[in-house]
């Protein structure tokens, strides 16, 4: 499987962006998908995962309520839109796959990795 992430930008705080992932591969709907990202200085952190039928979600305490993953299986594609967005959402915003059942957060757990997406929120 290999992903490309996009969407990515400058956003004034309490502003939305929906991030996008696109991958390749017939298997893709049988992978559970997530968001993760990593700020500057740190390591990178677990966001959002979804199911491989986008009927189970797990959010990060620091997005939950703001951030929205889903999924379009017909299209392989999984997105991430975060809304009312702060500036320690500033990160480098990666998608992931993983051949497994249960929503991981472990970043050892994914088995393929998109190259990025920078998202800035900064007035």
């Amino acid at each position: 499987v290999q992903l490309q992430a996009s969407g990515g930008g400058l956003v004034q705080p309490g502003g939305s962006l929906r991030l996008s992932c696109a991958a390749s591969g017939p298997t893709f709907s049988r992978y559970v998908m997530g968001w993760f990202r990593q700020a500057p200085g740190e390591d990178r952190k677990f966001v959002a995962a979804i199911s491989w039928n986008g009927g189970t979600t797990d959010y990060a305490d620091s997005v939950k309520g703001r951030f929205t993953i889903s999924r379009d299986n017909a299209k392989n594609m999984v997105y991430l839109q975060m809304n009312s967005l702060k500036p320690e959402d500033t990160a480098v915003y990666y998608c992931a796959a993983d051949w497994g059942v249960g929503l991981d957060r472990e970043l050892f757990e994914y088995d393929y990795w998109g190259q990025g997406t920078q998202v800035t929120v900064s007035s």
